[in-house]
Formats: structure tokens, C-alpha cells, sequence
């Protein structure tokens, strides 16, 4: 929750709250999830446009992404 993400342009280290990292990687997983399955719950075109900020739409690369961020997350718990 606040104060407990720093995250500097001076800083090369960011540290996150143990309970804000689990909840992160949930989220994240969640994510992946999301981009992944088919039907009417999958996150659809335009938000996955927003989610790229504007980059070229990639579904299996933020998928990717989320889950490899899962793993490291999770790993680190």
C-alpha cells in the first residue's frame, strides 16, 4: 500500500511490501489469464490497447510478460 513501493530514477533497486508483492502477482496472473482465454471475460482489443500504451497490441507478449513477472515475484516470497 502507499510508502511501501519505491521505485527512483536514482535508485536501481525497487523494493516492494511482501503483501504488496503477493498481491501484485496475483493481479499479474490474473492478467495473463484474461489476455489468454476465449470469449465474452477476455480482455478485448481496445483494452489491450491501453494496456500497450500505444504500442503495436501484443496479447502473447504481455501475457508472457505478466506470467514471467509472476514467476519472479513468486519466487522471491
Amino acid at each position: 500500500m502507499p510508502g511501501s513501493l519505491t521505485i527512483s530514477h536514482h535508485e536501481a533497486a525497487v523494493t516492494l511490501d511482501h503483501t504488496d508483492a503477493a498481491r501484485l502477482a496475483t493481479v499479474l496472473e490474473e492478467l495473463a489469464y484474461l489476455l489468454e482465454i476465449p470469449g465474452p471475460n477476455r480482455i478485448n482489443d481496445a483494452q489491450l490497447t491501453v494496456l500497450c500504451e500505444g504500442r503495436k497490441p501484443d496479447r502473447a507478449e504481455l501475457s508472457r510478460w505478466s506470467r514471467a513477472l509472476v514467476a519472479e515475484l513468486k519466487g522471491r516470497l
